[in-house]
C-alpha cells in the first residue's frame, strides 16, 4: 500500500510539471509576436515615417527639447528601453527570488508591454513622442517579463530533460511569430481589399501583437506557481542590487566564462538578425517583400530548427551541440559572403540556414546556463542572462558598421562576423561545464 501510495504521489508530481511545462510554453507563444512582428518587421520604418513627418525643415525633431534626427529616433528609442531595462531587471529578479512571488511580476510585465503595443493603435499623424514612449515601455517590459519567465526553466523541469524543454518553448515562439505575421502580411499587403489605409493596416498589426500577448498571457499564468522562497531580504535599489548579483556571481567563475562566451557569439548572432535585411537591401538589391518573405522563412524553420537541436542534444550533450551550432553559423556567413546580387532564391537559402541554427543556439544556451544558476537565485541570474541577450549586443553592431566604412563593402562587414562565432567558440569550449554545474551545487546530467 505504502508503494502504491507513494507511486501514486510520483506519478501526479510528474503529471502536474508536465502541465505547468505546457503552460510555460504559451509566453514565449504570447510574447514573441511582439519581436517578430512589431520590432523586426513594422515598427521602425513606420515610427521613424511618423517621427518625419513631425521634423522641422533640417530634418530634427525635438523630444523634451533634445534635437534628434528623425531617422535616428527609433534607433535612440530602443537604445533608451535597453537602458530602463537595465535597471529594473536586477531588481525585479532579486524581488522575485527573495518572495517566491514570480507570477505576479511576470502578469505585471506582461500586460503593461501588451498594454503599450496596444496602444500603438493610436500611433499617426505626429505622434512620434507617443510612438517613443510606448515603444520603450513595450521593449523594457518584454525583457522583464523574458527573465522572470526563463528563470522559471531550472523550476519546472528536471536536469535531463531542461534541453527539450527549452527547445520547445523557443519553437512555440517561432511557430506563433510565423502565424501571426502571416495575418499581418495578408492584411498589409491586401490593405485595399480590406477596405483600409495602408497606414490603418500597420496600426492594426501593431495593436494586435498586443492582444495577441495579454490573451494568451492568461495560459500560463493560469498554470505556473509561485515557490516559497527561503530568502526574506528586502532587494535593493536598481544599481545596487545589479552590483549586488555581479558579486554574487564572481563566486561562480565558470558560470561568469560560460555567460562570457555566451555574451561573445549571442553578439554575433543578434547582428546578423538586425543586419541581414540591410545586406540584403544594399548589398544584394532585394525588395521588401523578399526581404519580409525571407524573415518568415527564418521564423519557420527556426521551429524545426529548435526541436532538431533539443534532439541532437539529447545525444551529444547540449555543449557539443551549441558549438557545432557555431560552426553551423560559421559556413552560413561564409556562404552569405558569396551570394550574387539580385538573386533571391540564393537569399532564401541563406535564410533557411539561418533559422536552422537560430532557434536551437538559443534554446540551448538558456537550457545550459540554467543548469550553472545556484538555487534560489534563478531570477536574479538570468536578469544577468537577459542583459547579454538584450543590452550587451552592441560591439557587434559596431564592428559591422565600421567594417563597412572602412571598405565600403557589406559583403566585408557580414564575413566580419565570423570573429564572434569564432571567439564564442573557443570560450565556450574551455568552460568545463560539468565543474560548472557542480560548483554552483546542481545535480550534473548524464549527458551535457
Amino acid at each position: 500500500m505504502g508503494i502504491d501510495t507513494v507511486r501514486t504521489a510520483g506519478a501526479d508530481e510528474a503529471a502536474d510539471r508536465r502541465r505547468e511545462q505546457r503552460g510555460w510554453y504559451f509566453y514565449d507563444w504570447a510574447c514573441s509576436v511582439y519581436s517578430t512582428s512589431v520590432l523586426t518587421v513594422f515598427l521602425g520604418p513606420y515610427l521613424t515615417s511618423v517621427a518625419k513627418s513631425a521634423a522641422d525643415a533640417d530634418g530634427y525633431v525635438h523630444p523634451l527639447g533634445v534635437p534628434v534626427r528623425a531617422g535616428s529616433f527609433f534607433a535612440y528609442a530602443v537604445s533608451l528601453s535597453v537602458i530602463v531595462a537595465v535597471l529594473v531587471m536586477p531588481l525585479v529578479g532579486a524581488a522575485a527570488d527573495r518572495t517566491g512571488r514570480k507570477k505576479p511580476l511576470l502578469a505585471a510585465a506582461a500586460y503593461v508591454g501588451a498594454a503599450a503595443t496596444t496602444g500603438m493603435f493610436f500611433l499617426s499623424g505626429d505622434r512620434y513622442l507617443l510612438g517613443g514612449v510606448l515603444l520603450v515601455v513595450a521593449n523594457a517590459a518584454q525583457s522583464v517579463g523574458m527573465m522572470l519567465y526563463n528563470s522559471y526553466l531550472p523550476q519546472i523541469a528536471g536536469p535531463e530533460e531542461r534541453d527539450a524543454v527549452s527547445s520547445r518553448g523557443w519553437a512555440f515562439g517561432y511557430a506563433a511569430g510565423s502565424l501571426v505575421l502571416i495575418a499581418n502580411l495578408v492584411l498589409y499587403s491586401g490593405h485595399d481589399s480590406f477596405g483600409v489605409s495602408q497606414t490603418m493596416a500597420v496600426r492594426i498589426c501593431l495593436a494586435s501583437a498586443g492582444l495577441w500577448w495579454g490573451a494568451f498571457t492568461l495560459i500560463p499564468l493560469a498554470r505556473l506557481r509561485d515557490r516559497r522562497s527561503a530568502q526574506r531580504e528586502a532587494a535593493l535599489p536598481g544599481m545596487r542590487q545589479l552590483a549586488a548579483t555581479v558579486r554574487d556571481m564572481r563566486r561562480h567563475p565558470l558560470t561568469v566564462a560560460f555567460l562570457l562566451a555566451y555574451l561573445v557569439y549571442n553578439d554575433g548572432i543578434q547582428t546578423v538578425i538586425s543586419q541581414a535585411s540591410v545586406y540584403g537591401s544594399e548589398e544584394l538589391g532585394l525588395g521588401q517583400s523578399t526581404l519580409i518573405t525571407a524573415v518568415l522563412l527564418v521564423q519557420v524553420l527556426a521551429v524545426a530548427g529548435a526541436l532538431a537541436m533539443g534532439r541532437l542534444a539529447r545525444t551529444y550533450g547540449a555543449k557539443r551541440t551549441i558549438l557545432g551550432s557555431l560552426i553551423a553559423w560559421t559556413f552560413t556567413l561564409g556562404a552569405g559572403y558569396f551570394l550574387p546580387a539580385k538573386a533571391p532564391v540564393f537569399f532564401f537559402v541563406l535564410a533557411a540556414g539561418i533559422g536552422l541554427v537560430l532557434g536551437g543556439s538559443q534554446a540551448l544556451s538558456r537550457s545550459l546556463f540554467s543548469h550553472l544558476v545556484p538555487p534560489g537565485k534563478e531570477a536574479e541570474y538570468f536578469s544577468a542572462y537577459e542583459l547579454s541577450d538584450r543590452g550587451m549586443s552592441w560591439l557587434g553592431p559596431l564592428l559591422f558598421g565600421v567594417t563597412y566604412q572602412l571598405t565600403g563593402s557589406y559583403r566585408s562587414a557580414i564575413i566580419s562576423l565570423v570573429a564572434f562565432f569564432a571567439i564564442g567558440f573557443v570560450l565556450l569550449a574551455r568552460v568545463p561545464v560539468r565543474r560548472a554545474i557542480g560548483d554552483a551545487g546542481n545535480p550534473v546530467p548524464e549527458r551535457i
